[in-house]
C-alpha cells in the first residue's frame, strides 16, 4: 500500500492521473439556454423573466413606467396563505392579492390588476374596515408611484356613473419585506405610508414617491367626512346602501430592474439515472445607461442556482385524513380534484371557518425525501461540483439578482455534466468508533479533539447493469488520517492499493473493483478533527479505468453494526460550561404550511450560571455549518425559558425544505457552548 499525504492541488493531479487510463470518455452535458433546450419552453416558474430582448438567454425585465408592474405578473393566487388551496404556492415566487385579512372566495381582488379599467366589482354594502387590499408582488422592485382609478363604464344604483364615484378616504403603505401585517393577516398598514387622505375627490389617484424597492402594497378604505349618508344607513345591523367610491384598477409602476428574477424548470425527465458532476453558466452584468444596455465587468448583480435531483416525476407527497385524524398517502389526482381544503368561508361576511381533521379533506403535502434530495445549497460561482445523488429527475431554481436599480445581469446558457451510474446507490454512514449505536442518534464529538470514526459503505447494483467503482474519497473539512480498511463479508483487514491523506479528508483506492458480481460491504476507520458545529462526511466512489463521474455517497443505512444512518456529524465545545441546558422542541419537524399543524416550533430550554440578564440568540444553521437565521430572543435571566419559531428567516422568507441545526446560545462575557438539536422543515 503507498500511503501519502497530499495538498488540494496534487490531489487533483492523482484524480486525472486516474481517469487518464485508456478508456472512452462517458461524461456527457445537459443544457439549458444557447444550443440546448430553450429557456422559454422548459419552466414552470417565471417571474419578471424577459426572454425577448436577447434571442435564447434570459434576464430581468427592465421595468418601465409605460406599464404598469401588475401588467408582467400573470400567475396570481388570491388568498393570504394559499399552500393549502393552490397546489405549487411558493412564498416568494407565487405573486398573491388578498381582500381583508386573509382572502375572500370573491371577490379577492382579481379584477383590480387585470389591466382594464371597465371591469369591476359592483359596489356593495359592507363595512368599510373589510375594504382592505394586499398585493404581494413576491419580489421586491424599484417602485416610483402607487394609484388607482374608478371604471370606465357603469351607473350606481342611484344613477351616479362610476366614473365619477371617487374614493372619498384612504390610505396606502408599502414594504420591502414581509412584516407581522401580512404574516400574521391583521389590517394595520405597513411600516412606510405613503398616503393618508381623508377627503379625496379625484377619480383617479396617483401618488408618486422616491424610487425604492417595493414588495407589498396595502389599499384600507379609510372613514371620511363624506361618508356621512353611508354610514347613517345602518339599521338593525347591516348597511342599507354601499359606501361611496367605486375601484376598477390598481396601478403600481417602477423603473429599473426587480431586486430578483426567477426563474424555475420544469421537473425534466432525462430518461434515465446518471450521476451528476459539475455546474456551469455563462453570464453577462449589464447596466441600463439611456435606455440601452451596457456590458458592465462591475454591475450589482449576482446569480444564485439551486438544484434539486430525483428518482420520479413529483418530489410531494399527499396526504388525506382518515377517520382517527392520522394521515394517509393519496395521488395527487385525488387530492387536488377530489379532496377539500380544510378552511372555507361560508359567505362573503363570515369568518374563516376551520373543519376537524376527517376522510374527504386534504392533509399534509410532504416531501419525498426517499425518492428527492432537497434544494442544494445556492450556487454563486459556475464549475462547481453539485454534490447531488444520482438521479433520473432533474429541476433547477434560478434567482438572477440585482443590488441597483439600473444593474442585471443575462444568463446567455447553463449546463451540468452527467455521466453513467457506476451502481444503483452507495449507501454510506458515520460514527464515533468507540460509540457506534449513539443514544440521541446521531454523532457528537468534541470540537477541536482528534477522533477516530468509521465509515461503513454498501452498494447496491439490484436495479442497474453498472460496471462499479475501486476508488474512495471521503471529505471530512479536516486533515484526516488514514488508520485502516476492512472488506468481505465477513469484513476482513485489507490493505488499499492506495491512499492519500488530503486536507480535507482522505483519497482510498480499494484492492479489487466493487462490481454486481463481488460487491462486499466496506469499512474505512479514520481519525481527524471537528471545528465546525456542524459538518457532513461526503463522500464519492469513481472508476480509475474509466472517463466517469464521482458517484455520491447517500447517507442511510449501510448495515447493523451502526445505527446513525447519518453522514453528519455535530461538535460540541466541552471546555465551556453548560450554560443552555434541557434544550428541547415541540417537533421534531417543522411543517409552516398554515394549516394550524406544527407552523410555529416552540423551543424550551433552562439557563444556568447568569449572574444577570443576557441576550439569548436563537440560530439554525445548514448542514455545513453555515449560518442561515439568526433572531434575538431578548434579555433572558437564569431558569426555564421558552421561544418560539416560525420558520422565517429574517428577512421573513419561509426557509426551504431540509433538514438544519438549531442552536440557542447566550450572548454571555464568558464562554459558553450552544446546546443544539437536529430539525427537519418540510410541507
Amino acid at each position: 500500500m503507498a500511503l501519502k499525504q497530499s495538498s488540494f492541488g496534487r490531489v487533483w493531479l492523482f484524480a486525472l492521473v486516474l481517469i487518464a487510463q485508456p478508456a472512452s470518455a462517458q461524461i456527457s452535458a445537459w443544457k439549458l439556454g444557447g444550443a440546448g433546450l430553450a429557456w422559454s419552453e422548459s419552466d414552470t416558474t417565471r417571474l419578471f423573466i424577459d426572454f425577448v430582448s436577447a434571442p435564447g438567454s434570459i434576464q430581468p425585465i427592465y421595468l418601465t413606467p409605460e406599464k404598469t408592474v401588475f401588467s408582467h405578473l400573470d400567475n396570481w393566487v388570491f388568498w393570504r396563505d394559499p399552500s393549502d388551496i393552490v397546489l405549487g404556492y411558493v412564498d416568494g415566487e407565487t405573486p398573491r392579492t388578498w381582500k381583508w385579512s386573509d382572502g375572500l372566495a370573491a371577490p379577492s381582488g382579481s379584477l383590480l390588476i387585470d389591466g382594464d379599467d371597465a371591469t369591476y366589482y359592483p359596489p356593495r354594502a359592507v363595512p368599510l374596515e373589510r375594504e382592505v387590499y394586499t398585493m404581494d408582488l413576491a419580489v421586491a422592485v424599484p417602485a416610483i408611484s402607487f394609484g388607482f382609478t374608478t371604471p370606465s363604464q357603469g351607473f350606481r344604483s342611484d344613477g351616479t356613473p362610476l366614473k365619477t364615484d371617487a374614493i372619498p378616504g384612504y390610505d396606502v403603505s408599502i414594504a420591502s419585506e414581509s412584516e407581522r401585517p401580512v404574516v400574521e393577516g391583521t389590517l394595520e398598514p405597513l411600516s412606510h405610508i405613503i398616503a393618508n387622505v381623508a377627503e379625496n375627490f379625484e377619480p383617479r389617484v396617483a401618488i408618486p414617491f422616491p424610487r425604492r424597492y417595493v414588495r407589498y402594497v396595502r389599499y384600507r378604505r379609510q372613514v371620511s367626512v363624506l361618508d356621512e349618508d353611508f354610514l347613517a344607513s345602518f339599521v338593525r345591523g347591516q348597511y342599507r346602501d354601499a359606501p361611496p367610491g367605486t375601484i376598477a384598477e390598481f396601478e403600481l409602476f417602477a423603473e429599473g430592474v426587480p431586486r430578483k428574477a426567477i426563474y424555475k424548470t420544469s421537473i425534466t425527465d432525462l430518461g434515465q439515472s446518471v450521476n451528476f458532476g459539475r455546474l456551469f453558466w455563462r453570464t453577462t452584468p449589464l447596466r441600463m445607461v439611456g435606455g440601452t444596455p451596457v456590458e458592465t465587468p462591475d454591475a450589482a448583480v449576482g446569480v444564485k442556482i439551486e438544484v434539486r435531483t430525483g428518482r420520479d416525476g413529483d418530489p410531494a407527497v399527499y396526504h388525506e385524513y382518515m377517520q382517527t385524524g392520522f394521515e394517509r398517502v393519496v395521488s395527487r389526482e385525488r387530492y387536488e380534484n377530489q379532496l377539500r381544503t380544510r378552511q372555507f368561508r361560508p359567505n362573503l361576511e363570515a369568518p374563516i371557518v376551520t373543519l376537524e381533521p376527517r376522510p374527504g379533506l386534504r392533509a399534509s403535502i410532504g416531501y419525498d425525501d426517499e425518492n428527492w434530495t432537497f434544494w442544494s445549497v445556492p450556487f454563486t460561482q459556475p464549475g462547481l461540483p453539485l454534490n447531488l445523488r444520482s438521479g433520473s429527475y432533474l429541476q433547477l431554481r434560478i434567482a438572477l439578482e440585482s443590488r441597483s436599480f439600473d444593474d442585471f445581469v443575462r444568463l446567455d446558457s447553463l449546463w451540468i455534466e452527467t455521466a453513467p451510474l457506476l451502481a444503483g446507490d452507495i449507501i454510506g454512514e458515520v460514527a464515533r468508533r468507540t460509540d457506534p449505536q449513539p443514544a440521541r442518534g446521531f454523532t457528537e464529538v468534541s470540537l477541536g479533539q482528534e477522533t477516530d470514526f468509521v465509515y461503513d459503505l454498501r452498494a447496491d447494483f439490484s436495479q442497474v447493469d453498472a460496471p462499479g467503482f475501486d476508488v474512495l474519497r471521503i471529505r471530512t473539512g479536516s486533515r484526516t488520517r488514514f488508520v485502516g480498511l476492512e472488506m468481505g463479508q465477513p469484513l476482513a483487514t485489507v490493505a488499499p492499493a492506495e491512499v492519500i491523506e488530503l486536507e480535507d479528508g482522505l483519497l482510498v483506492r480499494l484492492p479489487a473493483r466493487v462490481t454486481r458480481a463481488d460487491n462486499p460491504p466496506l469499512r474505512l476507520f479514520f481519525s481527524t478533527a471537528l471545528f465546525s458545529l456542524a459538518t457532513t462526511f461526503t463522500g464519492e466512489v469513481s472508476d480509475s479505468e474509466r472517463e466517469v463521474l464521482p458517484q455520491p455517497v447517500v447517507g442511510g443505512d449501510a448495515g447493523q453494526a451502526l445505527s446513525t444512518n447519518s453522514l453528519h456529524v455535530l461538535g460540541v465545545a466541552d471546555s465551556a460550561p453548560s450554560v443552555v441546558q434541557a434544550l428541547s422542541v415541540s417537533t421534531s419537524v417543522l411543517t409552516p404550511n398554515g394549516d394550524g399543524i406544527h407552523d410555529r416550533l416552540q423551543i424550551r430550554y433552562t439557563l444556568f450560571r447568569l449572574p444577570e440578564l443576557v441576550p439569548v440568540a436563537l440560530e439554525i444553521y445548514a448542514l455545513d455549518g453555515r449560518r442561515l437565521v439568526r433572531i434575538d430572543a431578548g434579555r433572558q435571566a437564569a431558569g426555564p425559558q421558552e421561544t418560539e419559531w416560525d420558520g422565517r428567516d429574517e428577512s421573513g422568507e419561509l426557509l426551504p425544505p431540509g433538514l438544519y441545526l438549531l442552536s440557542v446560545a447566550p450572548n454571555a462575557e464568558f464562554a459558553t457552548s450552544a446546546q443544539i438539536l437536529p430539525l427537519g422543515i418540510a410541507y
